[in-house]
């Protein structure tokens, strides 16, 4: 793996160094992921590629990705919701990451249900107007 690899198809913008003193492939990704979450070019309930399909785009064993997406998982940077996929998490308090799993669950069930944007956002003012009594 002498070139740098990049990833085009999910905007992830990874770079992996395949030379010689290079950190371990998995390390680099684990970092590159990380810094892209903490900085907000990874949104909050941002879908990751599956660990195949990344490790495909970068050219890197299953195991090397897996292992960067357990160690991002254990640091509280993204999480595995089963078969639905691996999102960046809400970083912060348990409330916040709560309330952000919960919107995006949302996000993703007015989706399925074909409402446009704006109707899917009247909708949460709807609830939210009527809850907090605004």
């Amino acid at each position: 793996m002498g070139e740098n690899r990049r990833v085009t198809s999910t905007n992830l913008k990874i770079r992996i160094d395949g030379a010689a003193g290079a950190p371990a492939p998995y390390e680099q990704l684990r970092a590159q992921i990380a810094q892209a979450a903490r900085s907000g070019e990874l949104p909050i309930g941002y879908k990751l590629p599956t660990v195949r399909g990344l490790a495909e785009e970068l050219g890197l064993a299953a195991n090397t990705v897996a292992k960067a997406y357990r160690a991002l998982e254990g640091d509280g940077v993204i999480e595995t919701r089963g078969r639905n996929g691996t999102f960046v998490a809400a970083a912060g308090d348990g409330a916040a990451r709560e309330a952000a799993s919960a919107a995006q669950a949302y996000a993703e069930r007015a989706k399925r249900l074909g409402l446009s944007f704006d109707e899917a956002t009247a909708a949460a003012l709807d609830a939210l107007r009527a809850r907090y009594g605004n």
